[in-house]
């Protein structure tokens, strides 16, 4: 696929379709991976957004019970000191 590079202020960019956009999840940031003569452009995710939050309202709920041990039977808590 071949874009043009456009002029933007004193700068030239990119213009990505609306389709691309949505068919790889890009919002409004992208890493540039350079490799090998290339440039990569991959959306930035967060995929841990969000978590503090639903950790504390688990607490705040009682649900954050372990489901199993931290430690298995078998395992021996010294040898990782």
């Amino acid at each position: 696929m071949e874009i043009q590079v456009v002029k933007i202020g004193n700068s030239k960019g990119i213009r990505l379709s609306k389709t691309l956009l949505e068919r790889y999840n890009i919002k409004d940031k992208l890493e540039i991976i350079f490799e090998k003569g290339y440039l990569i452009l991959k959306p930035v995710s967060k995929p841990r957004l969000g978590w503090e939050e639903a950790f504390k309202e688990m607490h705040d709920n009682l649900e954050d019970q372990l489901l199993f041990d931290d430690i298995f039977p078998e395992e021996n808590p010294e040898e990782w000191k």
